[in-house]
């Protein structure tokens, strides 16, 4: 049932995303692990395009938040303000209680919104006025930051980047690919008329469906060893949390399910390990100064742990 539903939700996401196929499926990986992503890459490439058409097509409430320095926690979170006609307190709702947002820019927003929206992330519910709200599900955050543009931005605390489940760059398109953007932009925005092919009680639904997904004992060793592996590198400096270990897990439990399988391969664990560990590993200085990439090490890190065999 995920792979057909999958299947139709990045062709319906290809109406309007030319190619980027790996790029939807670690999405479609986020959703069913009701995990967050973080999008980061240069203006212009796709990433708000890219939030909007998989919100639609999932049949999710949307809302988009542009993180600036003067923004409030209150202002995502919501708040509370006096009805004279009622006389009494009522609560407004903030751009976060919806299903699926995009928090653009997030590393423009001061600490303190940030940390508003890291419970958000990690606890799914917010806190305005001294009253906690949960919030509706599935919940999903995609937030995207500009990696080339330092000036007037906040640096994401680790603690927040590891709350992101994978880390994606969209990257240029191809030759063939911008020709085909152009094509299909220049007379109408396929946006506008994209339909829905699901909706929020499917999804929860297939949720559910991913945890039953098997991962033999030998699998998720490997898993371990992957992750204990960042922490006893010497290019290394902070290696994956516990955190990063579930994630991977459950991570490689989605891919396996987006492919058609109940079962998860030594396969699923490489190719999902990039995106959820490169984000939450810190380098040597002495590994930065040779050139080395945090997504560089951990295919490394991955290619010198043996892979379970069947017996």
């Amino acid at each position: 049932m995920i792979a057909n539903i999958a299947e139709q939700l990045r062709i319906n996401v290809q109406k309007v995303i030319i190619g980027k196929k790996e790029t939807i499926d670690l999405l479609l990986a986020a959703i069913l692990c009701e995990g967050h992503v973080l999008l980061e890459d240069v203006p212009g490439t796709g990433k708000t395009t890219l939030a909007r058409a998989l919100a639609v097509s999932l049949g999710c409430s949307f809302r988009r938040i542009q993180f600036t320095p003067d923004l409030l926690p209150s202002d995502i979170t919501g708040l509370s303000w006096f009805n004279m006609k009622e006389q009494e307190f009522e609560y407004r709702p903030g751009p976060l209680m919806t299903q699926v947002v995009l928090a653009d820019e997030i590393n423009r927003a001061t600490p303190r919104t940030q940390s508003a929206l890291l419970e958000a992330m990690q606890e799914r519910q917010v806190t305005a006025d001294g009253v906690t709200r949960p919030l509706p599900r599935p919940f999903l955050v995609i937030a995207t930051q500009n990696p080339v543009e330092l000036e007037g931005t906040f640096p994401l605390p680790e603690a927040q980047i590891d709350r992101f489940l994978v880390k994606v760059q969209l990257g240029y398109p191809t030759q063939q690919e911008e020709n085909a953007i152009l094509e299909r932009f220049g007379q109408s925005d396929p946006l506008a008329g994209l339909e829905p092919v699901t909706g929020p009680e499917e999804i929860l639904a297939l949720i559910e469906e991913r945890r039953h997904v098997r991962v033999e004992a030998s699998v998720r060793d490997y898993v371990v060893r992957i992750a204990r592996a960042t922490r006893e590198n010497s290019d290394v400096q902070l290696g994956a949390s516990p955190r990063a270990t579930l994630a991977l897990y459950q991570a490689a439990q989605a891919a396996a399910a987006i492919q058609g399988r109940d079962f998860v391969l030594p396969d699923d664990v490489k190719l999902m390990a990039p995106a959820v560990f490169s984000h939450r590993i810190i380098i040597s200085p002495q590994a930065q100064l040779r050139g080395r990439s945090s997504a560089q090490l951990i295919e490394d890190i991955v290619a010198s742990v043996p892979v379970p065999v069947e017996a």
